[in-house]
């Protein structure tokens, strides 16, 4: 997508080194373009084989100028060299006439539909793929946009049981899945970026991440596909684990992020054992989706949460909490270490007074695994009801957040932040002043985005042992990591990983 083409050259020369199989030219970016000059410069100067597109302010792209020249343009690519080019439904019978048996040997051309408003029915799809095939394509390109994730199926449906070479793109975060699993349903590529900014469609993630972070070469028709439903999701360090781990094992199986707005719809959509074989769920998914489950693990359902899901061979869903037992691992080994007690004298937090920050998902978790392990629960939220709800369930004291800063009954109590303040974007905020910390012995906050929250940073500075959330998510991980495969986890590298990507 360069303005010049010394710009473009040196984009391909960055595309080959990070692997790419073909460059896309898009002629409609480059500022003053000579036909005749550029084509010969571009298509014989390319490391690899080129796809050239010329498209029109019609069909979403920047060339506003005369369609016959736009069409020359795309004829003499064809006749220098190029492999592909891009040509959209509405021109491409007249098109494809004009090139009748002139077509070099191994050329093709890829006939697109472009949907920038919502996906169609499966049949108006079937119908558009039928209009592409009959104008004359080799290989039929549709891009439509993704209102909710459910949407990708109906496309990936067409494109499976597609007779043609089929490229089909699911535009917008919600169609992600469409892009990373296109060979796993027989697509014949997918775009990436070259740079994060710089992003040719909407929701196009970049080359390097298809490669090296969903493992793009490694997917196939029969991959078991996992994920992490959540609202936002594209933030998660998931993906990177357990498509490493998946990698290292030689796991035929695919991790990635699922912008999920309605659980039940998307379980109902996609009810495949290989698709979706298993997920993590987050924020704000972990307590609706309880009601999809066919089975609960006991204490997840005390919790009343769930943050990892797996699929039975008879497609039957059953549910696990997770967190709970990350989270209160790492609190737990984080006492242990100051005291120096051996592992095997019970748990550090029996009698210890455990304040717990938030009453989500998050905070039933650690309510819960405190309560467990002997510990007396106070729960503050910024709703007083649902601290109260929670706080009642697990035998313990209820307070608004507002009140937690004069809260010091006794010293060495545990704090427990599972709220969103102080996340990325606002690293500034803090649910807690920092005078307030003295009386805690230990300070464990569950947001990792920053891993130094303003929380943490302060709990340290006053002296306070602090428990970072990386390792509640890396202990989660491993419980995941094992329900999903029935391994364990390989948690060296997940603990690099996090060291290295946190």
């Amino acid at each position: 997508m360069g303005t010049t083409v010394e710009q473009m050259l040196t984009e391909m020369r960055k595309a080959k080194e990070i692997g790419a199989d073909i460059v896309e030219i898009r002629l409609d970016c480059l500022r003053n373009f000579s036909p005749a000059q550029d084509l010969q410069i571009l298509i014989k100067q390319s490391p690899l084989p080129t796809l050239v597109t010329y498209r029109p302010i019609w069909e979403g792209g920047q060339y506003e100028g005369d369609e016959n020249k736009r069409q020359d343009a795309l004829r003499l690519a064809m006749e220098l060299g190029a492999s592909y080019i891009d040509v959209e439904l509405e021109v491409a019978h007249e098109f494809n006439n004009s090139i009748y048996g002139k077509k070099p040997q191994n050329f093709k051309v890829i006939v697109s539909s472009h949907n920038f408003h919502n996906t169609p029915s499966t049949e108006a799809i079937g119908n558009l793929v039928a209009r592409i095939q009959a104008s004359g394509a080799d290989i039929v390109k549709i891009a439509t946009t993704a209102l909710d994730i459910t949407d990708v199926a109906r496309v990936l449906q067409v494109t499976v049981h597609s007779q043609v070479p089929t490229i089909a793109i699911v535009m917008g975060e919600r169609g992600l899945i469409s892009r990373l699993l296109s060979p796993k349903f027989g697509g014949y590529l997918t775009y990436g970026a070259l740079e994060a900014g710089a992003i040719s469609a909407p929701g196009q993630p970049t080359a390097k991440d298809l490669l090296d972070l969903y493992n793009f070469r490694l997917i196939k028709p029969d991959t078991k596909v996992y994920g992490i439903i959540g609202k936002p999701v594209g933030h998660s360090k998931s993906p990177l684990l357990f498509n490493a781990a998946f990698k290292k094992v030689g796991l035929n199986a695919v991790y990635v992020h699922l912008l999920v707005d309605d659980v039940e719809k998307f379980f109902n959509t996609y009810s495949a054992p290989d698709f979706i074989s298993g997920c993590s769920c987050t924020i704000p998914h972990k307590e609706v989706a309880i009601k999809c489950m066919d089975t609960i693990d006991p204490i997840a359902q005390k919790i009343g949460a769930i943050n990892n899901i797996v699929r039975k061979p008879d497609g039957k869903l059953t549910a696990f909490n997770t967190d709970y037992i990350g989270a209160i691992e790492a609190i737990e080994d984080g006492l242990r270490e100051s005291n120096g007690s051996s592992p095997a004298v019970g748990s550090p937090l029996a009698g210890k007074l455990f304040v717990v920050l938030g009453a989500g998902g998050a905070g039933k978790s650690l309510a819960y695994g405190a309560k467990e392990k002997g510990a007396r629960v106070v729960v503050a939220n910024r709703t007083f009801e649902r601290a109260k709800d929670l706080a009642d369930k697990v035998g313990g004291q209820a307070l608004t957040l507002a009140e937690i800063e004069n809260f010091h009954p006794e010293d060495g109590m545990i704090l427990a932040n599972t709220t969103s303040v102080g996340m990325k974007p606002k690293i500034d905020d803090t649910p807690i002043p920092k005078h307030a910390l003295k009386h805690y012995s230990l300070v464990f906050d569950a947001i990792y985005t920053p891993k130094d929250t303003r929380l943490l940073r302060e709990a340290k500075e006053s002296g306070k042992i602090i428990v970072y959330g990386t390792e509640m998510l890396i202990r989660q991980g491993f419980e995941q990591y094992k329900n999903f495969t029935g391994l364990p986890a390989p948690e060296e590298l997940f603990r690099e990983l996090m060291s290295k990507h946190a």
